[in-house]
């Protein structure tokens, strides 16, 4: 069932439900007046009957029914007795077959005022003194006009309340027609909307809605997400052009070699040569495909089950530079007294080899931009409240402020460093590596000043 059916079952619903509340408290208010109404006319009724029968000194039953006929309204198979204290009938009009019991006439004795059904009719008994004793006056009939007016009154409201629900209905219909108009309209543009069209956006003036109402904030949300697919689409074919282009590279570079070296007959020596460019090609193709995967397994829900020590971390990162390059690591874990007390402080649960990984892409880069003459500083400092950071500091060429907000898209290579091989995926990499064990990468760097990358894991343990 659509929403718009929905709505308009639901409104006719609720609303059928209080006009038949409503209609069922009229009726019931309108049998309850017709009662009092008719118990009235009967207790009058009673009333003229002991003061014409009594206060008149036993007018005959004949002359009271020409009395009645001739001033009093008549009532629908009425009857009218009276009693007196010893229970004996002084008076009967009407209908002599109605004896009424004991009990009845005892309880009418008791209560002075007694109205009750008397098979078809409403009846009332009145106790009545008089100078000649003490008497019981009842009179009853049937209400049949006040019944044909109830009726007549049921069938009113019945028409009403059908009729009604017709009208609701349609109107319900129209009002969940236009409520829904601007769903449709938003669902329109929406359609029209495809992976090639994620610059589009909705626009939220064509829906004429408030700017305060749902839809509205439905519609920026909605662009909001348009946003960030669109940058994640468009991130993702920077990434594969990149990527394609990089892997290319060495490739055709291995290739042209190749075909160089085969063209015509080499000397051992130039064999040698061409194997160890063709070697170097490949290996930068290896290390760029081993960053692409760690990149990838970033990004994906790795278990982090191992307990890594961070200073035995960063000795293992700088035990794996190679033996040319590791003496211009120099690795700082603080003083004795800067330690903490408990060695679990520096404890944290993740995986261990992308956190290796991670922290020697800081190295390699600061070991990369510096001259070989500068040494680097790789270091780890706990604070005192909880928490352990990684600091890898260089005095190299830098990056440029305006490049720095960049260096962590995958593949771009600042302007002052291009000149450098390298391909772009190292601090992208380290920084989804943090990033997936709940750290932060951060850097402060000065062009010709050097670099500072700090690996903030916050509050760490077991």
């Amino acid at each position: 069932m659509s929403i718009r059916n929905r709505l308009t079952w639901l409104f006719l619903g609720v609303v059928a439900v209080l006009l038949l509340a409503a209609l069922a408290l009229v009726f019931v208010l309108q049998l309850e007046a017709s009662r009092r109404e008719f118990r009235g006319r009967l207790r009058e009724r009673a009333q003229v009957t002991a003061y014409i029968f009594l206060e008149k000194d036993e007018m005959r039953a004949g002359a009271f029914r020409a009395f009645e006929k001739q001033y009093l309204e008549a009532l629908s198979n009425e009857i009218l007795q009276v009693y007196d204290a010893q229970g004996r009938v002084r008076f009967v009009a009407a209908d002599e077959r109605v004896r009424l019991p004991d009990a009845v006439l005892a309880n009418i004795v008791l209560s002075k005022e007694v109205y009750f059904q008397l098979g078809e009719r409403q009846a009332v008994g009145l106790f009545y003194a008089d100078n000649q004793g003490d008497f019981i006056i009842v009179a009853a009939a049937e209400n049949v006009l006040g019944r044909r007016r109830l009726q007549t009154l049921a069938s009113i409201m019945a028409a009403i309340f059908v009729g009604s629900l017709l009208v609701i209905y349609g109107v319900g219909r129209v009002f969940a027609g236009r409520a829904l108009a601007p769903i449709a309209a938003l669902n329109d543009q929406v359609d029209r909307i495809t992976a090639l069209d994620l610059h589009q956006r909705v626009r939220a003036a064509s829906l004429r809605t408030s700017p305060r109402d749902e839809l509205t904030r439905l519609t920026r949300t909605f662009n909001r997400l348009l946003a960030r697919l669109e940058a994640s689409f468009e991130g993702q074919r920077t990434f594969v052009r990149n990527a394609s282009h990089e892997l290319r590279t060495p490739l055709t570079a291995s290739i042209g070699e190749l075909q160089v070296l085969l063209a015509r007959e080499r000397s051992p020596a130039d064999y040698r040569a061409a194997a160890t460019s063709v070697l170097a090609d490949l290996q930068q193709l290896k290390d760029l495909i081993n960053n692409l995967l760690d990149l990838a397994q970033a990004e994906t829900d790795v278990p982090l089950t191992d307990e890594v020590r961070l200073d035995e971390l960063l000795s293992e990162v700088r035990a794996a530079v190679t033996p040319a390059e590791r003496g211009r690591v120099r690795l700082d874990l603080g003083e004795l007294d800067e330690l903490p007390a408990d060695p679990a402080a520096l404890v944290v649960r993740g995986h261990r080899a992308l956190l290796a990984r991670a922290v020697g892409n800081l190295v390699d880069n600061a070991l990369k931009y510096s001259a070989p003459s500068q040494s680097i500083t790789l270091s780890l400092r706990c604070q005192l409240g909880g928490g352990c950071v990684v600091r890898v500091a260089d005095a190299g060429a830098g990056i440029a402020e305006v490049d720095l907000a960049q260096v962590f898209q995958p593949f771009f290579r600042a302007a002052a460093v291009r000149g450098v091989a390298g391909h772009g995926v190292g601090l992208p990499l380290a920084q989804r590596i943090a990033a997936l064990h709940g750290a932060t990468l951060t850097l402060r760097s000065e062009l010709g000043q050097g670099t500072v990358a700090e690996l903030d894991f916050g509050t760490v343990g077991a």
